[in-house]
């Protein structure tokens, strides 16, 4: 089978509505991409792909005629929050991440040669009350020194710079959970572009003392794919899977509340934005502070992230996605399935 190299260009040369529909079916039949210089690689199924189809003349796909991996449950635990704690005095939050050297369908067909936390792009949700102490056991069965960087307030040796731990080693983080707010995890070794690129990265919820409202809450942290090591991504996806919520979409209930957790882990590109169909809502930058914008675009930079809040007015499917089409184009995509 010839190989070829799955480039940026084209997977977007077929201009079409929706193009990385019909050009993701061509990949999966015809071959794969060469390892690119930044060992960042994809390779095709041995089996065909027939059930990608085109976008049938509206820029959407949905259910079964959108192109993404796997079963209707698998991002579960990457998109479902551990519930909120109520503050409790001198409480011990314990978590073990392992980074894992593994490899990942990204697309149908399409394989990444990952580094993770945990075996998953991103990695796993950690999740504190303000006050709590975080302890966090950091394991490197990985091929490369990795770190931990906490984004918040913590102590310089607690930083994950200078403590970079070799393959085989151990390190455990613990600091006082604070501020507030939503923040980031992420490998701060060098070359810190490929250690992100990689995906070693996750969310980091620090809950107030005094509760936010009971909602359904959502971890949404987007990111791209450089499969021909060129500089460009050819995949973008939320929570690591392009076209995926499209494939399976969201479901809440209409008037709910529905608060959703967003992050930009986008390596390549400056910014990353998600947009929403039908509604507007309320967007508290860092999920700190008193200040909501009411909005139904925000724009991110890498390490940038929020909260935003919504009640659905309506039933039906609403879109959500990337509002540079490109990404749109090339797996950021989903809806919310609201219902009664």
């Amino acid at each position: 089978m010839t190989k070829r190299r799955l480039t940026r260009r084209r997977l977007l040369a077929g201009a079409a509505p929706l193009a990385a529909a019909p050009l993701l079916g061509k990949l999966a039949l015809d071959g794969s991409a060469r390892a690119g210089a930044h060992d960042h690689s994809s390779h095709a199924s041995r089996s065909p792909a027939s059930h990608l189809t085109g976008a049938g003349g509206h820029a959407a796909m949905i259910g079964d005629e959108a192109p993404a991996v796997g079963g209707p449950n698998d991002l579960d635990a990457l998109l479902l929050p551990p519930r909120a704690l109520p503050a409790r005095p001198g409480r011990v939050r314990e978590y073990t991440l392992t980074a894992i050297d593994t490899e990942l369908e990204i697309a149908p067909g399409v394989f990444f040669p990952a580094w993770t936390y945990n075996g998953t792009i991103p990695g796993p949700i950690v999740r504190a009350t303000e006050g709590d102490t975080l302890r966090v056991r950091f394991v490197n069965a990985g091929s490369h020194p990795h770190t931990i960087h906490f984004h918040g307030i913590h102590p310089a040796n607690m930083d994950g710079v200078f403590e970079v731990v070799e393959s085989g080693g151990e390190l455990t983080y613990e600091f006082e959970a604070r501020p507030a707010g939503f923040h980031l995890y992420h490998c701060h070794a060098t070359p810190l572009k490929k250690h992100i690129h990689k995906g070693l990265y996750g969310a980091f919820i620090i809950d107030p003392a005094t509760p936010r409202p009971p909602a359904r809450e959502l971890v949404m942290v987007m990111n791209g794919y450089d499969t021909d090591g060129d500089g460009e991504n050819n995949f973008y996806t939320v929570n690591g899977r392009s076209f995926y919520y499209a494939r399976y979409p969201i479901r809440v209930r209409r008037s709910e509340l529905v608060r959703i957790y967003l992050a930009n882990l986008t390596e390549f590109d400056l910014v990353n934005s998600f947009h929403l169909h039908g509604e507007f809502f309320r967007y508290q930058p860092t999920g700190t502070g008193d200040t909501w914008e009411y909005t139904d675009t925000v724009m991110q930079c890498q390490g940038q992230r929020g909260v935003l809040e919504i009640e659905f007015n309506h039933t039906g499917r609403f879109m959500f996605h990337a509002h540079q089409s490109e990404f749109a184009e090339l797996g950021w995509m989903g809806f919310f399935e609201v219902v009664d």
